[in-house]
């Protein structure tokens, strides 16, 4: 029995297999190692049914987590998993690895991930490249769920919202200015936060001043992380994952145009082709 783990900051799912079938799947709040210590996240596991019941029939983990960018906090998020999994064999490597799997299997290609957070690398069919990118929600993640939230907020709270999105955003989540700084400079997981904005762009995405929003965060994704991993690897196929990408693929395809490139694939959710893969 074997399990697959994708983590976002936001989200991670679960999904157990044995003899190549699905038999569970859960998730949970994200097991990014840089804010989810080793005390918390035994609490989550131990929240959760399914995996309690399957913990000693696993033999074997792949886990793929946003923030497990060095050896030292893949140590840290694979040792605190073998305090749950007492018999398994856990592999922890970032998400953007497994977002490369996700898209290429064993072939070459440009990974951009466009999720909770953002991030893109060309892979070699193995490893992805290393590169300065992957600066967080602060100083970086341009174009992700989290970039997206802060911008809906800046805009709200500047009144440069259509007058019909200020009362619809203001009806939905009755927040105030001084409520949203708090959340975002004072309470613990802002990141999540700001993506939970998200569920407002998918709501009105036929609004055209939503639509520019997010045309607008899709060319910082471009100019900042695609652009620069193109010059690179020139006319290598470019694959996308994540939920923005994949909510928002026909605004994502019509920006990659304007740049003159096409995308190859977009992948919503790559925990179905990683466990394909971790399955055969």
């Amino acid at each position: 029995m074997i399990a697959v783990v994708y983590s976002g900051t936001k989200t991670a799912i679960w999904k157990i297999a044995k003899d190549g079938k699905t038999i569970a799947e859960c998730s949970m709040p994200g097991i990014n190692p840089f804010f989810v210590d080793q005390k918390a996240l035994l609490q989550q596991l131990n929240k959760k049914t399914i995996l309690i019941n399957h913990a000693e029939q696993i033999k074997k983990i792949y886990v793929f987590a946003a923030g497990a960018t060095c050896t030292d906090r893949r140590n840290e998020l694979a040792e605190s998993l073998s305090l749950f999994f007492k018999f398994a064999k856990i592999s922890v490597h970032d998400d953007l690895h497994g977002a490369a799997i996700a898209a290429c299997f064993n072939k070459t290609g440009i990974v951009g991930i466009l999720g909770s957070g953002a991030n893109c690398a060309y892979f070699n069919g193995q490893n992805p490249e290393p590169n300065n990118f992957g600066l967080g929600f602060i100083l970086g993640d341009e174009g992700s769920a989290n970039y997206l939230g802060k911008i809906i907020l800046k805009h709200f709270l500047q009144e440069k919202l259509p007058a019909e999105l200020i009362r619809k955003f203001g009806t939905k989540y009755d927040i105030n200015r001084s409520e949203i700084l708090e959340r975002v400079y004072k309470k613990s997981l802002a990141q999540q936060f700001l993506s939970s904005f998200l569920d407002f762009y998918i709501e009105n995405r036929e609004h055209p001043y939503i639509q520019q929003l997010i045309d607008d965060a899709f060319q910082r994704y471009i100019n900042t992380y695609l652009l620069p991993t193109l010059k690179e690897h020139p006319e290598k196929e470019v694959h996308f994952v994540g939920i923005v990408a994949g909510t928002f693929q026909d605004r994502l395809r019509l920006v990659a145009e304007r740049n003159n490139f096409e995308i190859t694939t977009i992948t919503k959710e790559p925990i179905y082709n990683l466990l394909n893969y971790y399955s055969n």
